[in-house]
Order: C-alpha cells, then sequence, then structure tokens
C-alpha cells in the first residue's frame, strides 16, 4: 500500500439536474428529494457514494486494490468470509465467534482489497466479523442553491402488457390485439422530476482516519476523477442531464504555517480553518445573475473561479480543483 493521506482536506463541488429526479424519496413515491421548510432540493450522500463506488467499478475493473465492497445486489458476508479465509488462520467455522486478533486481520485485509473501505468505512461485523470502520471521507446531503418545483407528469405508453385469459399461443395473443380498439392498446404512466436546481455537495477528508484505512494520495485522485465523471456513465430517462461541473469542483488543502516542519505536519492533520469558512468562501460567491428570478441553467448564476476561492484563502490552505488532484497535479 502506498503512504496514507497527511493532510486534512474539503470538497465541495457543485452539479445540475435538468428535467429529472436527481434522487427520489421511496417515503414520497420517489418523488424528488425536497426540504419540505423551504422546497430545496436534497440529494443523500447514500446516492453520491453510490455513483462513486459505480464509476470505481468500472473505472477500475472491480479488482483489489480498487474492488467494491458494496455493489449492488450482492451479500456482504461472503467478502467477509474470504477476508477471513486469506487471512492467517483462516475461517473459523466452530461458531465461537473470531478472537480480536483474528477480527483485525481481516479488517485490515477489507482495507487493501475494497477500495470504499479504506475511503468511506464500513460495517463489517456481520457474519465471521470483520469490525467496523469509520472511513477517511464523508459526505453531507447535497443542497440546491434555490427552492426547486416538483412536477407529476402524465406519460403514455402506446403498448400493454395484457395476460390474454385462455391464450394458448402467439396467434391467440395476435387475434386478442386485432379485436381490441386502439385506445385500449395503450397506457399511461408517471415521471416525477425538477425542470433545474443546481446543487452544491460538501466532502470531508481526515488524514487522521486515512492513518487507519490507509487512504492515500492516489485514492484522493481516484475520489476526484470520480466525482467528476460519476453521472456521465450513470444517464437514465429519470436522471435528466446531471453534471458535475469541474471548473466548480474544489478541494481545499490544509498544509500548516509554522517553520518547524514536525509542527507543520501537525497542524496540516488537523486543520488550519474550520471547513464552513472555507466552503462559504465559494458559496457567498455564487449568485444569480441580474434580471434572473427562475433559473434554468448554470449560466444564470454568477459563479467563482479557483482565482477567486484563492484570493480569500486563510493561511495554511491551498485550494485546488478537483480536476488537478485527478491529473495527479
Amino acid at each position: 500500500m502506498t503512504t496514507p493521506l497527511k493532510n486534512r482536506c474539503e470538497i465541495l463541488f457543485l452539479f445540475d439536474c435538468e428535467n429529472g429526479n436527481p434522487n427520489g424519496d421511496p417515503d414520497a413515491g420517489n418523488a424528488p428529494r425536497i426540504d419540505p421548510l423551504d422546497m430545496h432540493g436534497l440529494v443523500s450522500d447514500v446516492a453520491l457514494k453510490r455513483r462513486i463506488r459505480n464509476y470505481v467499478h468500472l473505472a477500475r475493473g472491480n479488482t483489489a486494490p480498487h474492488a467494491i465492497f458494496v455493489e449492488q445486489a450482492c451479500n456482504l458476508n461472503t467478502k467477509i468470509v474470504l477476508a477471513h479465509e486469506q487471512t492467517e488462520g483462516g475461517l473459523d467455522s466452530s461458531g465461537k465467534g473470531a478472537p480480536k486478533k483474528k477480527v483485525d486481520l481481516a479488517r485490515r485485509w477489507m482495507c487493501t482489497q475494497f477500495y470504499d473501505v479504506r475511503t468511506f468505512g464500513a460495517v463489517m461485523a456481520t457474519g465471521p466479523n470483520a469490525g467496523q470502520l469509520r472511513g477517511p471521507v464523508q459526505l453531507s446531503f447535497a443542497r440546491s442553491f434555490h427552492p426547486v418545483l416538483s412536477l407529476e407528469v402524465s406519460v403514455t405508453r402506446m403498448a400493454v402488457a395484457e395476460d390474454v385469459k385462455g391464450a394458448k399461443s402467439s396467434a391467440d395473443y395476435l387475434a386478442w390485439e386485432g379485436a381490441q380498439p386502439e385506445d385500449k392498446m395503450r397506457t399511461m404512466g408517471r415521471k416525477s422530476l425538477i425542470p433545474y436546481g443546481l446543487f452544491v455537495a460538501k466532502g470531508f477528508v481526515s488524514a487522521h482516519l486515512a492513518q487507519q484505512t490507509g487512504f492515500s494520495q492516489e485514492d484522493l485522485a481516484l475520489l476526484a476523477e470520480a466525482i467528476l465523471n460519476m453521472y456521465e456513465h450513470d444517464r437514465s430517462a429519470s436522471k435528466g442531464v446531471m453534471t458535475v461541473h469541474p471548473e466548480h469542483a474544489f478541494l481545499f488543502k490544509h498544509v500548516g504555517t509554522d517553520t518547524d516542519a514536525k509542527q507543520r505536519e501537525r497542524q496540516a492533520m488537523l486543520g488550519c480553518a474550520p471547513a464552513h469558512k472555507l466552503f462559504d468562501i465559494v458559496t457567498s460567491k455564487i449568485a444569480l445573475k441580474d434580471g434572473i428570478e427562475a433559473p434554468h441553467s448554470i449560466k444564470d448564476y454568477a459563479l467563482p473561479t479557483i482565482d477567486a476561492v484563492r484570493a480569500d484563502l486563510p493561511n495554511g490552505v491551498e485550494a485546488q480543483l478537483l480536476s488537478d488532484i485527478a491529473a495527479g497535479k
């Protein structure tokens, strides 16, 4: 494994949704998630992490050290069993429960194999037990800058899927079709969407927790790459057009200010400014352009550049674009 990350970081990126459902709420009939107090749109941290996982799975072939633990439609215990099989002592089938040393070995093995365990952490205390781990990267709910309008629109499918009573062959189905009036051969459905929403997502990277999982600068670069591209490979009619805007995707890196190298390294790990102050540098500069009341595009907003963000940084903090991080700069 490479050297764990030694700098605390914060991440802020903008993405938007045009004529789609950015994140359906199962408790509301899969309608777009909305804060009922102010009608701002929401996208859950789980939805963001799912798309990051999906991109890494696609881009790195689901092989160690970039395999994905929380795959879609999988049994997590299968991989926990594998962790015990691949570490000293093998899998204990006595049913007594693994000793702490064995659990620690399995947990460390999971970190070396699975990118999402190393990044987001995981609860692996099921099955033979590989413990649990708090990941160095944490994401919050993304939130739209302005209220969004949730619409439910009707759509028509010009066909039906009917179980024809007594039909025993395709000829019977064809005969039934020929006997039906045209207006009986279509069905109605509904879709939920928002016309437009510009969202801000915020993330946190702990250098201290990176020491525990082995999360490295290379892992951070892959995270940046995944964030920038996660919607490019997640297209569906229900999602509309979702886009992460690379020129407005920032990483704040704490580097320290002290002249003493050891003290500066300590400052870099602990941080040199509160996260919310750094986020405010960006969000305070976002506003609708003159004459715009209802935004329908990112072009309707005045947005800060990386140079404008850097101009307001406190001492000991640097700002970079996620695209530069992804490129290894």
